[in-house]
């Protein structure tokens, strides 16, 4: 006798978009399982890219050659039904090649200029290796990022919804690069790092890969779906005092600035701005809607700081001579800054 499984429990405050919330909520097992047909381990590095969609953010992979960026990339985009788009970024690639560009072609009207989309139009971009590339293409990139759209010829042609950029690049590979500039860094929600597998999981991914075809992976949602479960994210409550232990974080990590702490000025060059701040309770709100919560804690936003701040914090020279790595300070970052009271 097969027994149901529990009810989804949907939080009050969700109650008017309850079909979508239970959707979603249900659907974090299910999307666990399909991706387990083709990636083994990385749970951090799955849920974080989960967030990132459900918020509608972007994401920067970094991590060595070899441990499934591409093929994960590929596999969430096959659970989300969303168009896929892989560009191998090279020295050599120009802008259009991206964006896409206009060519003569033959009508009735005799030939006129026609414009032929890039591979950027599509729903998941997986921008590999993207600072491999020349900063005029990074630049045409950024624009896509951050007004989902492309110009070309002085036409601006809107990008499909959901838009989201996948960009990876290698840490270990540093000749022949173009380091991203801080603007187009600061336009990823978070930079998500890829490690190695313990080998208990290198070993199954051995197996996996040396033996049969793999399932195939099945979709479980709709481009539809992800564009309202942005809504619903934006949706769920956030209380002030959340806002402002983001806002004190993302503030604590500028140097030179009244009450950054000291470690701080001695270390750090420049800090995080704004938008981390934003991205940090965007994050948490994600976070919230996925655990089946209906507020957002501490601990959600205190989870998603390394992720947020990785790529927005800069070390100094001294940093490097005195052997600290960014993760470090972001961890003494976060024991700085008090954590809110909670009041009766």
């Amino acid at each position: 006798m097969s027994i149901a499984p529990p009810p989804v429990l949907v939080p009050d405050a969700f109650q008017a978009e309850r079909a979508a919330v239970e959707q979603l909520i249900a659907g974090r097992a299910r999307i666990d399982a399909e991706l387990a047909k083709a990636i083994v381990g990385q749970r951090a590095v799955i849920e974080q890219i989960l967030l990132a969609l459900l918020a509608g953010g972007h994401v920067l992979i970094t991590g060595a050659p070899g441990l499934a960026k591409t093929l994960l990339v590929k596999s969430i985009a096959q659970i989300f039904h969303l168009k896929f788009q892989r560009i191998q970024f090279t020295p050599d690639l120009m802008p259009a090649d991206i964006t896409g560009t206009e060519i003569l072609q033959d009508g009735e009207g005799g030939r006129k200029l026609a414009f032929v989309p890039g591979p950027i139009f599509a729903n998941l971009v997986l921008a590999d290796e993207i600072n491999r590339t020349p900063p005029k293409t990074q630049a045409a990139l950024l624009e896509a990022m951050q007004e989902h759209q492309v110009t070309a010829a002085g036409v601006r042609h809107a990008l499909p919804e959901p838009f989201f950029v996948l960009a990876t690049q290698n840490p270990i590979e540093m000749e022949g690069t173009y380091p991203l500039p801080e603007a187009q860094l600061d336009r990823f929600m978070f930079n998500v790092v890829m490690d190695y597998l313990p080998e208990d999981d290198e070993v199954r991914v051995i197996s996996q890969t040396t033996g049969g075809k793999p399932a195939a992976i099945e979709p479980l949602f709709t481009g539809e779906d992800v564009l309202r479960f942005h809504q619903l994210v934006r949706a769920v409550p956030v209380a002030d005092d959340m806002v402002r232990y983001a806002v004190r974080i993302a503030a604590a990590s500028r140097p030179r600035q009244t009450g950054t702490p000291d470690f701080i000025n001695d270390w750090v060059s420049w800090g995080a701005g704004t938008r981390a701040a934003q991205f940090l309770v965007l994050g948490a709100k994600a976070r919230t809607l996925l655990q089946g919560r209906a507020h957002v804690t501490v601990e959600d936003i205190q989870a998603l700081v390394a992720p947020v701040l990785r790529h927005r914090v800069l070390l100094n020279y001294r940093a490097e001579a005195d052997g600290m790595r960014v993760e470090e300070v972001i961890r003494r970052l976060v024991a700085a800054v008090p954590v809110p009271v909670k009041t009766a």
